[in-house]
C-alpha cells in the first residue's frame, strides 16, 4: 500500500510501500501516485530497481513521451537520457531551472532514476514555485501577472555551445528551439494554482520591461524561488526515483561531488503550452 511521508513543510514527500513494477499495470495505484505528485510536487522513491525500458514504461503512464535534444539516450529505451559525470566530462549544469522551458510546450513531469551514485555530494534541490509566488506581496503579484519572459535553448547551453565542435554538435536543437515567451506567472492547468515561472539557466529577460528593470525583477525573483523554505533536498542512492511537476517546481544540482562518477537516467513527459 502507497504510504506518503512528507520531505518538508513546503514541497517534496518520500513514497514507500510500492513498487512501480508492479504497478505499472494497475490504474488505480497510477492515479493514486499522480494524486500525491501533484499535492507534494515531487516525490523520492527509494529502492526501484528498474531497467530503461521499465522507466520509459513508468513515464508513459504519467503522460506522452517528450524528447530532450541535447542527451544521449539509453540503449534500447529511445525516451530514455543519459544524465552523466565523468572526471573526463563533468557536468556543466548547476543552476536552478524546470525542465526545458526553452521549449514552446516544456514538460509536465520529469523522472529521474539513480544509476551511478558518487559515495558522497551529488544531492539535488527543489522548490516549490507555488509556495515562492503565495509569499509575495500582493502589489508585487499584481505587477507581475501579465508579464512574460523570453526563454532561450542558446543561453541555457552557451557554455556546451563554445566548446570544441559544440556549435556543430547542437546545431538541430538550436535551430528547433528558437527562443520562446512564457508568462512570468504560470496557471496549473490542473490545480488552477499560480507559480512562478522564471529560471536562471533559460530566461533572458522580462519582454515588457526595460533591460534594467528586467535584470534587477529577474535577480530578485531568483532569489526569492531560493528561499530555504520553499525547498526540500534529496540525498541520492542507487535505483532511487525522484518525479517532479516542472509546472510547480524548480531544481538544482549540486555539483560537489567530482572527480567521482555519477550517473542518471531520466525521461520527462509532454506538457502544454504555459498559461
Amino acid at each position: 500500500m502507497l504510504q506518503v511521508k512528507k520531505a518538508s513543510a513546503a514541497i517534496g514527500a518520500y513514497v514507500s510501500g510500492f513498487s512501480l513494477k508492479d504497478a505499472l499495470d494497475d490504474g488505480a495505484a497510477v492515479g493514486q501516485l499522480r494524486e500525491s505528485l501533484l499535492e507534494h510536487q515531487v516525490l523520492f522513491l527509494r529502492d526501484q530497481p528498474l531497467a530503461p525500458q521499465e522507466l520509459q514504461a513508468v513515464a508513459s503512464r504519467l503522460g506522452p513521451l517528450f524528447d530532450h535534444p541535447a542527451y544521449p539516450r539509453a540503449p534500447g529505451a529511445e525516451h530514455v537520457h543519459i544524465l552523466e559525470s565523468t572526471p573526463d566530462k563533468p557536468t556543466k549544469i548547476e543552476a536552478w531551472h524546470s525542465d526545458m522551458t526553452f521549449s514552446a510546450t516544456p514538460p509536465n513531469f520529469t523522472l529521474l532514476h539513480g544509476q551511478i551514485i558518487p559515495e558522497c555530494g551529488g544531492d539535488t534541490l527543489w522548490t516549490s514555485a507555488l509556495a515562492a509566488y503565495e509569499a509575495l506581496s500582493e502589489p508585487l503579484k499584481g505587477m507581475l501577472n501579465g508579464l512574460t519572459a523570453v526563454h532561450d535553448f542558446r543561453y541555457g547551453f552557451r557554455e556546451s555551445l563554445t566548446e570544441p565542435g559544440g556549435e556543430e554538435r547542437l546545431a538541430a536543437a538550436v535551430a528547433a528551439n528558437p527562443p520562446v515567451h512564457h508568462p512570468v506567472v504560470r496557471t496549473h492547468p490542473e490545480t488552477g494554482k499560480k507559480a512562478l515561472y522564471v529560471n536562471p539557466l533559460f530566461t533572458v529577460r522580462i519582454k515588457e520591461l526595460s533591460a534594467l528593470e528586467s535584470q534587477r525583477i529577474l535577480a530578485l525573483l531568483h532569489e526569492h524561488l531560493t528561499t530555504a523554505e520553499f525547498t526540500t533536498r534529496l540525498t541520492w542512492t542507487p535505483e532511487t526515483l525522484a518525479i517532479w511537476d516542472n509546472r510547480s517546481t524548480q531544481h538544482k544540482p549540486i555539483n560537489d561531488y567530482f572527480p567521482q562518477h555519477r550517473k542518471l537516467h531520466r525521461v520527462t513527459t509532454a506538457g502544454e503550452r504555459p498559461r
